[in-house]
C-alpha cells in the first residue's frame, strides 16, 4: 500500500479564549535507507549508503538525485535499475528501503565515502566534508545563457506557495522547485527535509521522465534559508540561479562564488537581497 504524505491526528486548540476539539493533518516523517548494488567485476556487492528521515513520496528520484548529489553517480544511464526492497524486515518497513543497482560497467568510488551518510530533517548531512572535496566531485556543466527579471523574480514565491499541497494541509514542510526565466512553474517537490526537497526535484530531473526540465536553464527557488549543503547540490546538477525565501548562510554565500551561482535571499514581493553575482538579474531600477 501506498504511503501518504500527511497522518490524521485529533487536538485540543485554543483559539479565541476557548479549548476546542480539533481535526488536524501533520506531515509524516519516516526513516529511508538507500541501498546501493555494484560489482567490482568479480563479484557483487550491496552497500548501505544513507539513511535519511523524509516525507514518503518520490522516494526513487530522492534516492537518485541524493546518489548524484553526492557524486556517486553522474547520469540516468549507470543506473541500471531501481527499487523498493520489501523481502526484509517488518510489515511498517515496506517501501522504506530503496535499493539502486548500477550498471554493470559503472564502479562506484565507495572509497571517498568516508563516513555514514546518516542525515536528519534539520541538519542534512551530517560531518560534510569541505568545500575543496565537492570542488573535486562537481563536474564541468554547459554554459547557460539564463536570466531572469526582478519583476518576475519577487513573484515566485507567491507562486510556490499556492502549490505547495501539503504546505497547506500541515504547515510543517519544505519546498524545492524549478522555474523559467519567464517565471512559469516547471517542477515542485515537498519534502520534511530541505534537503529531501531537493534531491527529490533534481532527482526527478536526472530521471529525464516526460520532458522534465533542465536544471541549468531553470531558476531554483527554495521556501527557507539557503544552506550550505543545498548550494553544494545545486553546484552538482549545475543551477546557475538559487532564489532562496530565507537568509543564505556564510558558507553558502561562499560557495555560490566558487562556483558561480547567483544567489537571492530574503526573496519578498517587494524587496530581495543579492549575495553574489547579479548579472543573471535584469533590474528595473539600476542600483545607487
Amino acid at each position: 500500500m501506498k504511503k501518504t504524505s500527511v497522518f490524521p491526528v485529533k487536538i485540543t486548540r485554543f483559539r479565541d479564549g476557548e479549548l476546542q476539539d480539533y481535526d488536524d493533518l501533520l506531515a509524516v516523517e519516516e526513516p529511508m535507507e538507500i541501498r546501493l548494488d555494484y560489482t567490482d567485476g568479480q563479484q557483487w556487492f550491496t552497500r548501505s549508503i544513507a539513511v535519511t528521515m523524509r516525507t514518503p513520496g518520490h522516494d526513487f528520484e530522492l534516492a537518485l538525485g541524493f546518489l548524484f548529489t553526492e557524486g556517486i553517480i553522474r547520469e540516468m544511464a549507470q543506473v541500471k535499475g531501481i527499487r523498493y526492497c520489501t523481502e526484509q524486515g517488518h510489515a511498517e518497513n515496506r517501501e522504506n528501503i530503496v535499493r539502486v543497482y548500477l550498471r554493470e560497467d559503472v564502479r562506484p568510488d565507495i572509497g571517498k565515502l568516508q563516513r555514514n551518510f546518516y542525515t536528519s530533517s534539520s541538519c542534512g548531512v551530517c560531518g560534510k566534508q569541505s568545500m575543496e572535496q565537492v570542488r573535486q566531485v562537481c563536474p564541468v556543466h554547459r554554459v547557460s545563457s539564463l536570466v531572469i527579471h526582478d519583476h518576475t523574480m519577487v513573484r515566485l514565491p507567491e507562486l510556490l506557495r499556492r502549490v505547495q499541497d501539503v504546505f497547506r494541509f500541515t504547515g510543517s514542510i519544505h519546498a524545492a522547485a524549478f522555474f523559467s526565466g519567464a517565471g512559469k512553474l516547471l517542477m515542485l517537490r515537498e519534502d520534511v527535509g530541505r534537503h529531501n526537497a531537493l534531491d527529490k526535484l533534481i532527482g526527478a530531473a536526472l530521471s529525464g521522465k516526460n520532458q522534465l526540465p533542465d536544471p541549468v536553464n531553470s531558476v531554483l527557488v527554495l521556501s527557507g534559508r539557503a544552506s550550505f549543503e543545498l548550494l553544494q547540490k545545486a553546484a552538482m546538477a549545475g543551477i546557475t540561479i538559487v532564489c532562496a525565501v530565507g537568509a543564505p548562510s556564510s558558507l553558502a554565500v561562499e560557495t555560490a562564488g566558487q562556483f558561480d551561482i547567483t544567489l537571492v535571499g530574503f526573496l519578498r514581493e517587494d524587496r530581495y537581497n543579492i549575495y553574489y553575482d547579479n548579472q543573471r538579474i535584469l533590474q528595473k531600477i539600476t542600483t545607487s
